[in-house]
C-alpha cells in the first residue's frame, strides 16, 4: 500500500506544494509544529535514512537547502529546527523519507527535542569506539 506522500507524489492526494523537482517535492505540513512548517521528501518511495540511496538523500538534502533558505527570505524567521526521524521508536508515522522544516522565532516554545543529560566521558569513548568499528 503506497504511503500518504507516494499518493501526494501520485497527485492521488491534494498538497500544496512549496518546490518541486525530478527526485524531491516540498509541501506544506497539513498539522505544522509552527507557521510555515513544510515537510521536504524524496518521490521514490524509501521507509527511512537507513535505505534511500544516497543520491536521492543527496537531492533531498539539496532541496531543504534551498526551501530552508526560502523560508528564512519569506517569514523572517529566527531559527530552523531540521527534523528527520527514523522507525516508529524515533516517532516517525509516514515511513516514506521526509525531512520537517519547522521555523522558529525567539520565545515561541514549539518544540522541546530532547532533554540533554550527562554522560560519564569513559562512556561516550566506548560508544565512539563502537560507531568506529561499525564504520570500518
Amino acid at each position: 500500500m503506497p504511503t500518504v506522500f507516494a499518493r501526494i507524489v501520485s497527485g492521488e492526494i491534494p498538497a500544496v506544494k512549496v518546490y518541486e523537482d525530478d527526485a524531491t517535492l516540498a509541501f506544506m505540513d497539513v498539522n505544522p509544529a509552527s507557521r510555515g512548517h513544510t515537510l521536504v521528501i524524496c518521490k521514490a518511495e524509501h521507509p527511512d535514512v537507513f535505505t534511500v540511496p544516497p543520491e536521492l538523500l543527496l537531492a533531498t538534502a539539496r532541496t531543504v537547502q534551498r526551501v530552508a533558505l526560502a523560508l528564512r527570505a519569506a517569514l523572517n524567521i529566527e531559527g530552523l529546527n531540521i527534523l528527520q526521524n527514523n522507525g516508529a521508536a524515533a516517532g516517525q508515522t509516514v515511513f516514506h523519507y521526509h525531512v520537517h522544516l519547522i521555523p522558529r522565532w525567539a520565545g515561541d516554545h514549539v518544540l522541546r527535542p530532547w532533554m540533554p543529560h550527562q554522560v560519564e566521558p569513559t562512556e561516550l569513548h566506548a560508544l565512539a569506539a563502537q560507531i568506529r568499528a561499525a564504520l570500518e
